[in-house]
């Protein structure tokens, strides 16, 4: 390209040949605002789920994240007044049997922000989309590189407004209207949503109302999932402007108050994008500032997020003289859920130097304790937080622990201590859905009758698909996990209760290594005293017996157990979630939800897995480290395809390691930027390593 690129920058060449047409409706993008807002599409231009937009606005309670502009078709007219579109949106009206814009030439990331470079009968046009962070707001950039002097760019917007989550046929009723005052332009739904602002700055710029179209569209995504794959958009008219070489065209989206968005000129608010995300690079772990570690920093950025739909948390906090953080788990469907936050937070806040976020993350989900339990998530439009998770609770005692030990901030610790002693306590005396402590052998138990606990949480109607009842084997390493962290805070404190956790925690070291080690096999259980006994299931849960920082299994099974599960679970991409050799062993994750569901956690790999893997691996062989960092190099490739910068939740159990389920995940990212650091530090630089292990 002819403009000038900030690295990192990651870039994809697309001839006219076809050859690899479908990856561009199979490759997507991906900008956020910094409050769980985005806007997503197709490299193509098309539309293929019901989450593609150029603004999904992340609004308060009750809306929650909404579809406000849902597409632009667009086009140029050329000298001799002939139309060309030359964004893919004429793909979409017939069910993609063209998968192709035969423009498209070119498609990047540049310091995480997606360009575009199409080459129209001897003109080269370059189309770039940012949002500036912490509104509700996008903008998209034309620029006229090569051809004639200017030509006339015409852009049809169109939109459904309505709930991210809602079906693409969904009708509301209600009449959308739109009022002009000069150059700036308020389209409004009989409803109490806010109003979209639509501008477009550039020569002549005009907005021709043609008294509103409705476009029939196909989501051939949402086809394949299993949900209704047509609906219909509604266009106002059609935006047009004179692109001239040397002379941007900018369209802005935004439900922000007009002083808002016109706060900044484009040009100013695209530098200012730069300047924060180099600062990012700049804030982050030396092994993270240039090429795939750099990446995984622009990649993680999107993640954290104040929780816009939560006024009161912000208000609450706010109070205090903090401010309100928190982890969305994956785009485009999830909120923030407890479990993934607290696995999530040294990679995306701690490593990338974003302390003061990842206590704000961790106060925030303090502030939400109930029954002895953080939330497992919160809901998308109301806010509230659901308490049904055994581990979520746990998980936080060890993102808490790797806070401290980057941080040493022990003021945090002060405040939320008395906290994590009553979850303690109320884990001891029983809390809801049946978690509580066995007195007979001090394990944790958990289970109630058609609910899902562990992270293993797929349900589909009544059926749940892996309930797990009982003593999960991951559940009491992150129980005597916690009691150790925690007997070790009360004493550095000065407080009491030490002696007792650390007497608590040697019963659930002995009993854990007495009933969940499988001898026979040389693993262990996945689960101990259940619904059917002991369940034999080979599954990657059984590495957070040791790869935590305070291993509850003898330290001679650790081999054993990872040499199967490196035989047996280990791909390019992750682990399989189950042995090959199970009957309920699935190696595709596709079809309808229930089909999905049903594999979900019965082969599927997952991307965030190879993270206490590392771990295991580094506590077995601290200086076998050509290997340990091979065991990442399959996702440098993988940053190419489905969210292009970013990594998947999940892939098929086998070859070709199909890419599925959400296209950007946060523990996906999150343990892989970790892992990227461990590996990095555990060179041997003058003889010496620095710690890649745990306590022992």
């Amino acid at each position: 390209m002819e403009t000038q690129r900030n690295n990192p920058i990651r870039i994809q060449e697309w001839s006219c040949d076809f050859k690899d047409a479908d990856a561009l409706v199979t490759r997507e993008w991906l900008v956020t605002n910094g409050l769980g807002g985005y806007a997503s599409g197709t490299v193509s231009g098309v539309s293929t789920r019901r989450y593609h937009g150029l603004l999904i606005a992340a609004l308060p309670s009750p809306f929650g994240r909404t579809v406000m502009l849902d597409h632009l078709c667009e086009q140029i007219r050329l000298p001799d007044g002939k139309p060309v579109p030359f964004g893919g949106e004429e793909l979409m009206h017939r069910g993609l049997d063209l998968h192709c814009s035969k423009f498209l030439r070119e498609f990047g990331l540049d310091m995480g922000l997606p360009v575009w470079r199409f080459d129209i009968s001897g003109m080269a046009l370059e189309k770039h989309v940012l949002m500036p962070y912490g509104q509700n707001t996008v903008q998209i950039t034309y620029r006229l590189l090569e051809g004639p002097e200017a030509v006339q760019l015409e852009l049809r917007p169109s939109m459904a407004f309505r709930n991210h989550e809602d079906e693409v046929d969904q009708e509301s009723a209600g009449e959308y209207e739109v009022k002009a005052v000069g150059d700036r332009y308020e389209i409004s739904f009989g409803s109490n949503l806010p109003k979209l602002r639509i501008r477009l700055l550039g020569e002549s710029s005009v907005f021709t109302l043609d008294g509103g179209r409705k476009l029939e569209f196909y989501y051939r995504r949402e086809s394949e999932r299993g949900y209704k794959p047509t609906g219909g958009l509604w266009s106002p008219g059609i935006l047009g402007g004179q692109l001239r070489r040397g002379s941007d065209v900018h369209l802005i989206a935004s439900t922000e108050e007009w002083d808002t968005v016109t706060a900044l000129h484009p040009a100013e608010a695209t530098k200012a994008e730069i300047v924060r995300r180099r600062s990012l690079l700049e804030s982050a772990d030396s092994a993270l500032r240039s090429e795939f570690g750099a990446e995984l920093v622009l990649a993680a950025d999107g993640f954290i997020v104040a929780p816009a739909a939560r006024v009161e948390d912000r208000a609450r906090l706010h109070a205090l003289g903090e401010d309100a953080r928190t982890i969305i788990a994956g785009y485009h469907w999830f909120t923030d859920w407890g479990r993934d936050s607290m696995i999530s937070l040294e990679g995306l806040t701690l490593l990338t130097g974003r302390h003061r976020e990842a206590a704000h993350v961790l106060r925030t989900f303090a502030q939400h304790i109930r029954y002895g339990l953080i939330p497992n998530h919160f809901t998308e439009r109301g806010g509230e937080g659901a308490y049904n998770t055994a581990d979520a609770t746990l998980w936080f005692f060890q993102a808490l622990e790797r806070y401290l030990s980057v941080t040493g901030d022990r003021r945090l610790l002060k405040s939320i201590l008395p906290a994590l002693r009553e979850v303690v306590k109320i884990h001891f005396a029983g809390t809801r859905f049946g978690i509580r402590v066995d007195p007979e052998d001090g394990l944790l138990t958990q289970g109630e009758e058609g609910l899902q606990l562990t992270w293993m949480d797929a349900k589909v109607e009544e059926w749940v698909v892996t309930p797990r009842r009982g003593k999960a084997v991951e559940i009491n390493g992150l129980w005597y996990n916690a009691l150790r962290l925690l007997s070790g805070w009360l004493r550095d404190e000065g407080g009491e209760d030490a002696d007792e956790l650390d007497r608590a925690a040697q019963k659930v070291f002995e009993s854990f290594n007495k009933k969940f080690w499988f001898e026979e096999g040389e693993y262990l259980y996945d689960v101990v005293d259940g619904e059917q006994g002991h369940d034999r299931a080979f599954r990657p849960n059984q590495l957070f017996a040791f790869s935590l920082t305070y291993p509850v299994l003898k330290q001679d099974r650790w081999m054993p157990v990872l040499d199967k599960v490196r035989e047996r679970l280990l791909t390019p991409y992750g682990l399989r979630s189950l042995s090959p050799q199970h009957p309920d062993y699935k190696a595709k994750y596709f079809g309808d939800l229930r089909s999905r569901d049903a594999a979900y956690h019965q082969g599927t790999v997952w991307a965030w897995l190879i993270g206490p893997f590392i771990d295991a691996w580094l506590r077995v062989h601290p200086n076998d480290l050509g290997v340990t960092r091979g065991f990442l190099e399959g996702f440098k490739s993988h940053m190419d395809e489905a969210c292009v910068g970013s990594i998947s939740e999940i892939f098929d159990a086998e070859p070709p390691f199909t890419p599925r389920g959400c296209i950007s995940q946060a523990w996906s990212v999150a343990e892989i930027l970790r892992c990227w650091v461990k590996t990095a530090e555990a060179i041997q630089v003058g003889g010496q390593r620095s710690e890649v292990g745990g306590k022992d």
